[in-house]
This record gives C-alpha cells, structure tokens and sequence, in this order.
C-alpha cells in the first residue's frame, strides 16, 4: 500500500497540471524511402468525381452547341440572299434621266430606235385632243412600256454601209406587237430583259387560217370548246413546238423579235444563250440540222455578234423575212440604228423563234403565255377581221 504523504499527493497535482508542449514545425509531406520520392496526394472527393453518364451528357451538350451554331450560319446566309432579292427586286428606284432613243436623224418623228411608234388621238368631251403613245407596260420599271405597233422598214439606204432604215411612209410595214415577257436567269429571278414579238398586220390573216386550221381545215373562226383545245395544245411542250415549226416554215408570216435589256449585257452573252439553243436543237434532231450548211450558216450568225457590250435600254431588233431570212438591227444611241447583217438559211430564225414559243424549257415564260393569249384574240375573230380593223382605227 503506498504512502499517501501531503509531498506525493502535491506532486502527484502538479504533474496532472503541467502543459503538454507540441512542435509546432508540420509533418513533412514528402518521404524518402529507399531513394524514391513519394507524395502524399488527397483523394479527391466523391463530389468531384464525373461518371461516365455525366461525360456523355456533356459532349452531346457540346456537340448540340456547335450544331445549333452551323444552323444559325446557314440561315443568315438565306435570310441575306433572301434580303438582297428583295432589294433588288421590290424597291423602285428613281428614273434617271430621260434618253433619247431615236438615231437623231429625224427630231420631228416619233421614232422608236428600230421602227416609228404608233400615235394615237385621245378626245374627251369638251376637251382637247391629245397625242398619246399606244404603249403596253411590260412589269418592270427599267424598261415600262413596248409600243403596241411599230412601223418598221429593213431597207437600207447605203447597201455598203448599214445605216438607218429608210423612213419613207411607202417602204414602212406595220407590225402589231403579238406578246411580250421578261427573259430571267437563275433561282433568283434575275432580269436580263424584255422581250416582244410583233407580227406584221397583213400577216395576221395568214396566222388565223394556220392556227385555225390546227383545230378545224374548213372553219373560218374558232367557238369556246376549241379555242381552249387550241390553247392546250400550244401549251403543250411537244404539241406547241410541232405547231410553231410548221407555222414558222410554211405559213411565210413575217415578224419582229423585239429585246431591251433591262441591266448591262453585251453580245456575247446573248448570242451564247441562242446558240446553245440552236445547238441542242441541231443534236435532238440530226436529220433537219446535221448538214454542213446549217453549220456554216450557225457561223455567221455568231459573226454577227462579235461586238462589245450592249447597255441597259439600248434596242436589238431581229427582223424575219416571210423567207425565214433573219436581219438584225441594233442602236448603241451613239451612232444610231445600225443593221448587223442577215443569215439566210431560215432554219437559223426558226430556231431562234422557237426558244420562245414552244417546247420544254423557254427563254421566257411570260412571253409565250402573252403570245398565246394574243393568238387566242386573233382566233376568236373571222379571218381578216383584224387587220382591216386595224386599217380603219388608223383611217380615222
């Protein structure tokens, strides 16, 4: 039994109170065991650590991203194509200033570049007479209006120098104008421009009897049920294209091809469009166009246009003879009307006729729909009926 003595019991008190120091240097947290350093890392902790379903969320997350960027992208790109059209096509610019489309050689006639315009007198009751033009409006403010008749001479007063078509009233020939479109390229719709077809007056008698006799050989006139027999047949790609080409090479109607480009174009461009369609239609048909001459006539044509640029507004005028005979005529409206010469061989301008008024793709399908709603105008009527209305409009 140990000595419970006041010393021992003091001493015992004291020892209980003494602090108990620590060192304050930390634990080193790298060891050296055997000359290999290793390190102490904290695990980390199970909040940080992703699954693998969170991994897949997070690249579909990022892959949806850049996916929802490239859909933004393409539909700026539209809605900017879009906006341009638009712009190009629904905003009417202020006209410039008026040109003068006449040669100059004769101030006091109203010619129109390649033919003299049509004037006709407009009186109201009590009211003046007034000279107005007779003018179709064509859709677009670049080039509004064709006139409705246009008379038109393809003689020539120097046979060595083209020149302006001799304006002698007894050489002119009337010409009615027939349809007119608007030429147009690419999805966009773009104007290239207006083109019109016009039909001699003495000649529209000889387009009736063609056209009628399509329907009917001994009718004089068409009634409702064959007007729109006649009328779906010209639509037809196949049917339309067979009744033009007879029409075209036997009928001997003469006509005028009418262009006014409604933005700057030159000669090459327009002459390489008809020549792909005289092409393609000399391939589809070997046995009509495979000889050397339509070759050799294909050439002269396309003489014809080796020229420079051809400014908005400016007139080309292709003129068919009853012959199928084709003179061209232009105005640069520095130097006046000039005739760039002919070709001879009719199937050329039956050619270029055609890639306007029938087959599978036109130039212009406006302008074969106008063509063939003014047919049905002339069909409706008696044969001849026309033109001597025509004739006593003008008298009067």
């Amino acid at each position: 039994m140990p000595l419970c003595t006041p010393l021992a019991h003091s001493l015992r008190v004291l020892q209980r109170r003494t602090p108990q120091f620590q060192c304050l240097r930390a634990k080193p947290q790298c060891l050296r065991q055997q000359g290999t350093l290793i390190t102490k890392q904290k695990p980390p902790a199970d909040g940080d650590r992703m699954d693998p379903l969170t991994l897949h969320r997070l690249e579909y997350e990022r892959v949806a991203y850049y996916k929802r960027r490239s859909y933004y992208a393409a539909a700026g790109v539209v809605f900017g194509m879009v906006g341009i059209w638009v712009t190009a096509t629904s905003i009417e610019l202020p006209p410039n200033e008026p040109t003068k489309l006449d040669s100059g050689k004769r101030a006091d006639d109203p010619l129109v570049v390649l033919g003299r315009e049509r004037k006709v007198v407009v009186q109201k009751l009590g009211e003046e007479p007034e000279e107005v033009v007779d003018t179709v409006e064509t859709g677009t403010s670049t080039v509004p209006t064709f006139p409705r008749v246009l008379d038109f001479s393809d003689d020539v007063r120097d046979t060595k120098v083209a020149t302006w078509p001799a304006v002698n009233d007894d050489t002119l020939t009337e010409y009615q104008l027939l349809g007119l479109g608007i030429r147009t390229v690419s999805f966009l719709g773009i104007q290239v421009y207006v083109v019109g077809m016009y039909i001699a007056t003495d000649d529209i008698a000889k387009l009736q009897h063609a056209m009628i006799r399509k329907i009917d050989p001994i009718a004089s006139t068409l009634v409702a049920g064959e007007k729109e027999k006649l009328e779906a047949k010209l639509y037809d790609s196949e049917e339309g294209a067979k009744i033009w080409d007879s029409i075209l090479k036997d009928a001997g109607i003469r006509t005028l091809i009418r262009i006014v480009p409604t933005r700057n174009t030159d000669f090459h461009h327009l002459r390489d469009a008809w020549v792909r369609s005289l092409t393609a239609r000399a391939q589809a048909k070997k046995e009509e166009y495979g000889d050397e001459k339509f070759g050799a006539s294909l050439g002269e044509f396309k003489q014809l246009f080796n020229r420079g640029s051809v400014p908005k507004g400016r007139e080309l005028l292709l003129c068919r003879y009853p012959t199928g005979k084709v003179a061209i005529w232009y105005d640069d409206g520095k130097n006046g009307a000039t005739r760039l010469g002919q070709v001879e061989d009719e199937r050329i301008s039956r050619g270029l006729w055609l890639n306007y008024l029938g087959g599978k793709q036109v130039s212009s399908e406006g302008a074969r729909k106008s063509i063939i709603e003014g047919v049905m105008e002339f069909v409706e009527r008696p044969v001849g009926t026309v033109a001597t209305q025509v004739d006593l409009s003008r008298a009067v």
